[in-house]
C-alpha cells in the first residue's frame, strides 16, 4: 500500500526542529537590540575637552548595524542549514522504532506471524509500543495455529462418517442380499455422530464469536438442571451423583453455560468406573467470583495428560459405553465456554484416579 501524497513524517519533523532553531535564533537578535543597541547613540558624541574619559572612540549605532547585521544574517543562514541537517538526522534517529514497527506489520499483513520488533533500548513510549505489538503477534500466531489445527482435526472427524457412509452404501449396492434393516440402522447412527460433530463445531465458533447476549445466571440451578438430565444415563452405567452447593450469580448466556454443565457431568459419566463411580457437582460463590466443580472416580491420570484433554477430538481414556462415544469436544466446548464468559478452567487428576474440573467465573452484581 502506498504512501499518500504529502511531506513525510520526518520532513515535518525537521522542518519543525529547523523553524524552532530559526525562531529562537531570531528571539535573540531581539533581545539584542531591545537590550543592548537601542542603548548606543545615533550620533557621534561630543566630549567637552578636559572630560577624563577612558574611551577616545565612542561607537554609533548606524555604524554598529551596519557591522552587525551580515554576520547576523550569516549566523541566521547557519542555524537554517544546521537545523535542517540536524533535524533530518535526529528524525531519523527517532523515528527509527517506528520504522521497525512499520516493517513488522507488513510482514503480518503477508502472512508472517512469526515475526518479532524486539526492541532494544530503555522502556520509553516507542519500546513499550514495540512489545504491545509483539504480545499481539504472538498471541495472533497461536491463534491462528489453534485455528489450523482445528479445522484439520475437523475435517479429519468428518470425513470419518462419510467415508463410512460411503462404505456401506457401496457394500448394499454390490451386494443387494444384505440386511437392509441392519445397513439403515449402521447409517443412522453413523449419520447421527455426523450431525452432533457439525452441532458441536458450530458451538465452539458462536461461543468463540461471543455472540450471545448476557443475562444473570445462576450456576447452581444450571447444575440441578444437568445433574436431573443426566442423572437417566448415570442410572443405566450405575454411577452415583450427588450435588451440592450454594446460590452462585453469573452473567451470561444461559444456554452457553448450560451446555457447559451438561458436557462437564457427562463427561464425568462416562469416563467413570462402570458399576461403582461416583460424581460430585458442586457450587460455590467467592466475593469475586463464582465456581463450579465437577469430580469424578475413574482412571488415574498424569498431569501431562490432563493438561491436554481440552485440546479439540482429544480423548483421555476409553469410554465405558460406545454408545456415547460423543464427538471429542466436550472439554474443548467448555473451556471455549469458559474463555467466552470471562472465565478460567482447571483440571486436576484426582490421586485414587478421576478427574476434578473446575470452572471459575466473574461474579454479578445480583446477590
Amino acid at each position: 500500500m502506498g504512501r499518500a501524497p504529502g511531506p513525510s513524517v520526518r520532513l515535518r519533523l525537521t522542518l519543525s526542529y529547523a523553524g524552532f532553531l530559526m525562531l529562537a535564533g531570531g528571539l535573540l537578535l531581539a533581545a539584542v537590540w531591545l537590550f543592548l543597541l537601542r542603548y548606543v547613540p545615533e550620533r557621534a558624541l561630543i566630549v567637552p575637552s578636559g572630560t577624563p574619559t577612558r574611551y577616545d572612540v565612542f561607537p554609533v549605532r548606524s555604524n554598529l548595524l551596519r557591522v552587525f547585521a551580515p554576520r547576523a544574517a550569516a549566523v541566521m543562514a547557519f542555524l537554517l542549514v544546521f537545523g535542517l541537517v540536524g533535524g533530518w538526522f535526529l528524525a531519523g534517529r527517532v523515528l527509527a522504532p517506528l520504522t521497525r514497527v512499520t516493517e513488522a506489520t507488513r510482514k503480518a499483513a503477508n502472512g508472517s506471524l512469526s515475526h518479532r520488533i524486539r526492541l532494544p533500548g530503555r522502556r520509553d513510549e516507542f519500546r513499550e509500543l514495540a512489545d504491545a505489538f509483539d504480545t499481539m503477534l504472538a498471541r495472533l500466531d497461536a491463534h491462528v495455529a489453534e485455528q489450523r489445527r482445528f479445522a484439520a482435526n475437523a475435517s479429519h472427524e468428518l470425513r470419518t462418517p462419510l467415508a463410512i457412509s460411503k462404505a456401506l452404501l457401496d457394500v448394499a449396492r454390490t451386494g443387494p442380499e444384505r440386511d437392509t434393516a441392519e445397513l439403515l440402522d449402521r447409517l443412522h447412527a453413523v449419520n447421527a455422530r455426523a450431525i452432533d460433530l457439525t452441532e458441536a463445531l458450530l458451538l465452539v465458533s458462536r461461543a468463540e464469536q461471543r455472540s450471545f447476549e448476557r443475562d444473570d445466571v445462576d450456576l447452581s440451578l444450571l447444575a440441578e438442571e444437568a445433574t436431573e438430565t443426566l442423572l437417566p444415563l448415570a442410572e443405566k452405567h450405575g454411577i452415583t451423583i450427588e450435588t451440592s452447593g450454594e446460590f452462585a450469580p453469573t452473567t451470561g448466556s444461559e444456554a452457553l453455560l448450560l451446555q457447559l454443565t451438561m458436557n462437564l457431568v457427562h463427561n464425568a459419566i462416562v469416563h467413570n468406573v462402570p458399576g461403582r463411580g461416583r460424581v460430585w457437582v458442586r457450587t460455590a460463590v467467592r466475593s469475586d467470583a463464582v465456581t463450579l466443580t465437577v469430580e469424578n472416580t475413574g482412571e488415574r491420570l498424569s498431569p501431562e495428560l490432563a493438561a491436554t484433554l481440552t485440546e479439540p477430538f482429544r480423548r483421555g481414556t476409553e469410554r465405558v459405553h460406545t454408545d456415547h462415544a460423543g464427538a471429542g469436544l466436550g472439554l474443548a466446548i467448555v473451556q471455549t465456554v469458559a474463555h467466552a464468559h470471562d472465565g478460567t478452567l482447571t483440571l486436576t487428576p484426582r490421586p485414587s484416579g478421576g478427574l476434578r474440573i473446575t470452572v471459575e467465573l466473574p461474579v454479578s452484581g445480583a446477590r
